[in-house]
């Protein structure tokens, strides 16, 4: 038996081989990559209401066979988007901020009513209304009818720099300006926001520290691939080899943004910019010009005050997360899991793959309507289309819940509930 199967193995037909492989990855991809996302939140009205009305939180997430490797994901994703995605014929309005700087509001209002909701929408790092991942948005919601502004910082996207000021993660006073701005001008629909990577960054410390007048004015938020513990999420860019690679490209994107403007130049500031343009890594970066052009001590505290992981507390306004368990910007382990198992207002879905705004689905993942964008889709036109304001009386439910619960406050015991729906996550995520 031994000698028979030694023969065939040192004599195995190569489509023999080839079969083996393909049915050993089969078996791996279906039991160890396709998995059903985990929704961490408190067991409230929020929770209830996601569960009834987004059907993409009930189905596994699939991604695509060939591509579930996190920094494929991120890097394909990109190139697909960007060959699949057309240019977006957005109406642009500049606006000028009371400092005298300016930023970019792109509309698209196409084929949808003048008094539809809207979306507010923020790029990542370096990003801007054109970018691959934010089309996918926009066209997302322009299929359900909502129109989208997306919100360009200053510097980026062809906006001249009129003052020598650009923004960071932790500053959130231009969107502020913003939110009100698009408030004032659409007084009589429902508004929602929606922030990518660092622009999940920002809206998510103007909806902590804002918290009152972004419940005012903003009636959904959702957040996505937040790196929501900074300091964890810049040591994880910078592993070796592959996360090094990624980080380093958007090092040298940065650098070329501040490298177009001779008005961040001269001796009355304290950074050298001959030094700024050298960095090689995000932290670099950040330490050398971004820290010093927003007054911190150093890029340590810039980091602390950039962080969101420890800020869900003081947030009123519904809010979806989605995240990846294999985002190499941010690792699992620094996703506030408990805090939104106790939270009443923020949702973290965790898909098992998917990279950094990546989340391709399917054989060939060419389709338009992709995992991130579908649930976008779904959650907002639920939320601000709202015909039997379900969702309205979910949100002040959802405050009632808040405010007679012990479990919101930061420190104090986990109920049962909260800590079981922590500890399933734990067991249901996978390692890496």
């Amino acid at each position: 038996m031994l000698s028979y199967l030694y023969t065939y193995l040192t004599n195995l037909p190569r489509w023999h081989l080839v079969a083996i492989v393909l049915v050993g990855y089969l078996i791996y991809y279906l039991m160890e990559v396709v998995k059903r996302p985990i929704l961490a939140v408190s067991n409230g009205p929020f929770k209830k209401y996601l569960r009834k009305h987004i059907p993409t939180l009930e189905n596994k997430f699939w991604p695509t066979f060939w591509c579930v490797e996190s920094r494929a994901q991120t890097v394909f994703a990109s190139i697909l988007r960007s060959n699949i995605m057309p240019l977006v014929e957005y109406r642009r309005e500049v606006l000028t901020l009371k400092d005298g700087g300016q930023v970019a509001l792109d509309w698209l209002e196409t084929g949808c009513d003048p008094e539809s909701p809207l979306i507010i929408i923020l790029p990542g790092l370096t990003g801007e209304s054109q970018a691959e991942y934010i089309k996918c948005l926009v066209t997302a919601a322009n299929r359900t009818g909502i129109r989208t502004v997306v919100f360009t910082n200053r510097g980026l996207g062809g906006v001249a720099l009129k003052t020598p000021r650009l923004y960071c993660a932790a500053n959130c006073d231009d969107l502020s300006e913003v939110v009100k701005y698009v408030k004032q001008t659409n007084p009589h629909v429902r508004i929602g926001a929606t922030g990518i990577s660092m622009g999940g960054l920002i809206l998510g410390n103007y909806l902590a520290r804002h918290s009152d007048e972004a419940k005012s004015i903003l009636t959904a938020a959702k957040i996505i691939s937040v790196p929501w513990d900074v300091h964890k999420g810049c040591a994880s860019i910078e592993q070796p080899i592959l996360n090094n690679l990624l980080g380093r490209h958007l090092a040298s994107s940065l650098c070329r943004t501040v490298s177009k403007y001779d008005i961040l130049r001269g001796e009355e500031f304290d950074w050298d910019m001959n030094q700024v343009l050298q960095s090689k890594t995000i932290k670099q970066f950040d330490s050398a010009f971004t820290s010093k052009h927003f007054g911190y001590k150093d890029v340590e505290s810039y980091y602390t005050d950039a962080t969101l992981h420890n800020k869900l507390h003081q947030i009123k306004v519904p809010l979806l997360c989605l995240s990846a368990a294999d985002d190499p910007f941010q690792p699992l382990d620094a996703i506030p899991i408990k805090a939104a198992a106790r939270s009443s207002h923020v949702a973290i879905l965790i898909t098992a793959r998917g990279g950094h705004i990546g989340f391709l689905e399917g054989w060939w993942p060419a389709n338009k309507d992709q995992y991130m964008g579908r649930l976008f889709g779904q959650y907002f036109s639920a939320a601000l289309f709202d015909p039997d304001n379900e969702f309205y009386r979910t949100a002040q439910l959802m405050m009632e819940h808040n405010l007679t619960t012990s479990t919101s406050v930061p420190g104090s015991p986990m109920n049962h509930a909260a800590t079981s729906a922590a500890s399933a996550i734990r067991k249901k995520s996978i390692p890496f």
